[in-house]
């Protein structure tokens, strides 16, 4: 408890970038704040644009480090002084470090920790060893924190299947993406020419540009699409595949139709207007750019990769999933969005659970042990 007698209620992380779990951390830790609780966000880097959108009511505690594993002595410390009444964690190595710094703590904070992705998934090109440095500490540790959340359903199986997680110590929890802002941030103007008053259609995918996301399938079923009519794409992000996916798209024949801006600070505007998103991805925990969409009302085309886009699409009933690597199934579901889109309702529907609202109460129901 806090001096006010309000449960206090810490997030650990590390705020190193733009990705999905600093966006969900900043939704939650604000909507938690203004909704009475006591909230202090450790953080182990405090390089994220997300950090400025945070409540003021949140108190920020950077904790003077650059590494994960090397912020343990300063959280114990954190532990034994502040006592919060819960401790969530965000990302492997912050869920590990947490977990132990209790340990070490010997405090009776109750210790959440969270996984955000398919980890069989992302581990699968990589060696035996680097798997098992994955596998040991998961087996070992987390059984110890007090509860696991997993971002869908499919996360919680992977969890069990590949680290032996005891399944009736998982809750699945969605994530907070659908946030007042998001609403407010989509109706800015945009001043990209392809997006003002022009018929031609514009396709968008979103996220860095690397081995998961697989934007060379998207790519190689935009030139499909780009056959049988006129139309444009939008990759949004950044990363370390940029100039192979320049020299792809020109090789395809396609690249003064193809434009990579890079990372946009405000990339909803582009998914409002989006003819189509596009998530081809070849694994993902709990996609928020394909629930930001949705939630827009923009058609949507998703891989069906293990393991969020088909709990998120309702097996297909809301929106097509294609199979993965497949760019000929992928460029006909686009033609097909783009010939007969759903009503913006059901798309709408289907991103409800997914409000930061509705997220933060089960968040805190296993914060708390106690329904909210």
């Amino acid at each position: 408890m806090n001096n006010a007698g309000r449960p206090l209620i810490a997030v650990f992380a590390s705020f190193s970038g733009h990705g999905g779990v600093e966006k969900m951390l900043s939704h939650l830790c604000s909507y938690l704040a203004e909704s009475g609780f006591a909230v202090d966000l450790l953080m182990v880097k405090t390089r994220s644009s997300y950090l400025q959108q945070l409540s003021p009511r949140v108190r920020s505690v950077p904790l003077g480090t650059e590494h994960t594993y090397s912020a343990l002595p300063e959280l114990v410390r954190y532990l034994k002084t502040h006592r919060p009444t819960a401790l969530l964690a965000a990302k492997d190595r912050a869920n590990q470090t947490a977990i132990l710094a209790r340990m070490m703590a010997k405090t009776d904070t109750r210790v959440v920790v969270r996984m955000g992705t398919t980890v069989s998934e992302a581990l699968k090109s990589k060696g035996q060893i680097h798997r098992l440095a994955w596998a040991l500490p998961i087996r070992w540790l987390y059984p110890k924190a007090d509860a696991i959340v997993a971002v869908s359903r499919g996360v919680a199986k992977d969890l069990v299947r590949f680290a032996g997680i005891p399944e009736d110590t998982l809750t699945v929890v969605p994530n907070p993406v659908i946030a007042p802002q998001l609403f407010e941030s989509a109706a800015a103007p945009i001043s990209h020419p392809w997006f003002n008053g022009g018929e031609t259609p514009v396709l968008v995918g979103m996220g860095r540009l690397t081995r998961q996301k697989d934007f060379p399938t998207l790519l190689r079923a935009f030139q499909i699409v780009r056959s049988r009519r006129l139309s444009r794409l939008v990759i949004l992000g950044e990363g370390r595949d940029r100039v192979s996916l320049e020299a792809l798209a020109s090789q395809l024949g396609i690249r003064e139709d193809v434009d990579l801006p890079g990372f946009v600070p405000n990339p909803y505007p582009f998914l409002r207007k989006a003819s189509v998103f596009v998530l081809s991805s070849i694994w993902e925990g709990s996609p928020n750019a394909l629930t930001e969409a949705l939630a827009l009302g923009t058609p949507v085309v998703a891989t069906d990769c293990p393991s969020g886009p088909r709990e998120i699409l309702q097996a297909g009933r809301v929106a097509p999933l294609v199979p993965m690597r497949n760019p000929h199934a992928m460029a006909q579901a686009v033609l097909d969005m783009l010939d007969h889109p759903p009503h913006k309702e059901r798309l709408q529907e289907a991103a409800a659970p997914y409000t930061a609202e509705n997220s933060a109460r089960r968040y805190l129901e296993v914060l708390l042990k106690r329904p909210i």
